[in-house]
């Protein structure tokens, strides 16, 4: 049937006005003590996916569904409309001679986006479109407001993410990114399941933002007289779980981050952070490629995949390199003959790049590598050996200690994971807090604050443990093709409207 729209505006200019209509509507059903509202179940029998899959079965046979009415067309004692639930669309003729005089005219008169039920039976139109011959139609839920036919063709992004019930409603294609969200969160989870991780929770609100490099949001807890702050990681809780005795934990969970908002950033986001005792990074690589590419053969069917017109290969086997011969093999720059900080400062210069904050061999290296190497990461790439000024948390290499056993992956030019060989001397990490200290006092808001009882955790002992966080929403945008991080976040942050 044609997906008449009747009811549906395009513009605000008459919407006051049209849900007014709708309100005398209600009104006069609930005069006749017909108030949809009052009712609060409705048996439910078959979806639109059972019936179409299973018409052979169901042809001529009582059905009962439920769902938003998306369309109708009134043709005088006989109509069809169409409804719309969680498995898609189906159609339903219905005729007074079915319904009754009084029946009939009461359905002539519901609107798009009311929810209704259907009771009938299965059978094909001339057109041979799988429908259902209506007997009993009950009004569920009355729409008073009318639906906005702007969210079609996906017109109006800022409107669809601040309304994403209506932009579920109006776009159910919208719906399929965020059951492959759901079926990778799962499949993240199997696959840590299976190696014996343990899943676990840790607080959201802690005393210390630790754990990462990024600005904190902060809150008051008013019994306790104290400031708190929301989680930007939860990587220190874990690794006292290491200490406490746990092999192998991971949780996946909301973190906060008071940044700014892009197609990559959300101020909440969802990250997965795990820990394995006796391991090290080399291992969380091969981990780190399980994950990714075993979600990627369950929910694209393929490791091969497509992001944004660009062929990307997720086949284990990933390209390993350190940072230093990545800066090389873009710039010609070896990092292994720059070896003071007044060289690599230079080496900057030369580049033409901005210096921000402390200037040291190691960041030096880390700013050319963002600026210059980063872009060229297209296919999965794991970057090793990040410099110690900038890896607070991770062990040295014993062969160069102003290096650490570190890694990131890098696909489509866009970070994915994080990976350390955790740091586990006391002495060590207390020296690494007391520098981060310094950074904050010198006005960097995103250095790492003093851990006291961190430190104290691991003076008990922390076995030698491999760690890695993954980007959850950023390999899911990966997965589901989707171009800006709020598209596949069902509820992202955004700007309050002033009314």
């Amino acid at each position: 049937m044609s997906e008449e729209q009747n009811n549906v505006v395009d513009t605000e200019e008459d919407i006051n006005e049209l849900i007014q209509i709708r309100i005398d509507k209600l009104k006069e059903l609930q005069a006749k003590g017909k108030d949809p509202f009052h009712i609060t179940k409705f048996n439910v029998e078959h979806t639109s996916k059972d019936i179409k899959d299973n018409y052979d079965k169901l042809e001529g046979k009582d059905v009962v569904v439920a769902g938003r009415m998306m369309a109708k067309r009134i043709m005088g004692k006989a109509s069809f409309c169409q409804i719309q639930d969680g498995e898609g669309k189906l159609q339903s003729y219905v005729s007074t001679n079915d319904l009754g005089e009084e029946e009939y005219k009461e359905f002539k008169t519901m609107d798009i986006g009311d929810i209704i039920g259907i009771e009938g039976f299965v059978f094909k139109t001339k057109t041979e479109e799988i429908s259902v011959h209506a007997k009993k139609i009950t009004l569920l839920s009355k729409s008073l407001r009318p639906l906005p036919e702007k969210f079609h063709g996906l017109t109006n992004t800022d409107l669809r993410y601040r309304q994403r019930y209506v932009d579920l409603i109006m776009n159910p294609e919208v719906k399929q990114t965020f059951l492959k969200r759901s079926r990778i969160l799962r499949g993240i989870k199997g696959v840590l399941d299976n190696k014996g991780y343990v899943e676990v929770d840790t607080p959201i609100l802690s005393p210390i933002a630790g754990g990462a490099a990024a600005k904190p949001f902060v809150t008051h807890h008013n019994t306790l007289d104290m400031e708190l702050y929301l989680r930007i990681a939860n990587e220190l809780y874990l690794k006292r779980l290491i200490v406490g005795g746990f092999p192998k934990v991971y949780e996946m969970g909301k973190m906060f981050r008071n940044e700014g908002i892009s197609i990559k950033h959300n101020p909440e986001f969802t990250n997965i952070e795990l820990y394995s005792a006796y391991e090290d990074y080399h291992d969380m690589m091969n981990l780190t490629e399980e994950i990714i590419s075993t979600v990627a053969k369950e929910v694209c069917g393929d490791t091969k995949i497509n992001y944004q017109g660009v062929d990307i290969d997720l086949t284990p086997g990933w390209k390993r390199v350190t940072m230093i011969d990545a800066v090389k093999e873009v710039t010609g720059l070896d990092f292994n003959k720059i070896t003071t900080d007044e060289e690599a400062i230079n080496a900057v210069k030369d580049l033409h790049l901005k210096i921000e904050g402390t200037a040291t061999w190691g960041t030096m290296l880390n700013l050319i590598f963002e600026e210059k190497v980063e872009e060229t990461l297209i296919q999965p790439t794991f970057v090793c050996d990040y410099p110690v000024d900038i890896s607070p948390l991770t062990k040295r290499k014993v062969s160069d200690p102003r290096l650490t056993e570190r890694f990131e992956l890098f696909i489509g030019a866009r970070e994915y994971a994080n990976a350390y060989s955790e740091l586990n001397d006391p002495i060590d990490q207390k020296e690494r807090f007391l520098a981060q200290v310094k950074e904050r006092e010198s006005g960097n808001e995103e250095a790492n604050m003093m851990d006291d009882d961190f430190v104290m955790a691991i003076e008990y002992g922390m076995p030698p443990t491999g760690g890695l966080g993954i980007g959850v929403d950023r390999l899911i945008m990966l997965l589901t093709d989707s171009a800006s991080i709020r598209d596949v976040l069902l509820f992202p942050t955004m700007k309050q409207l002033i009314k």
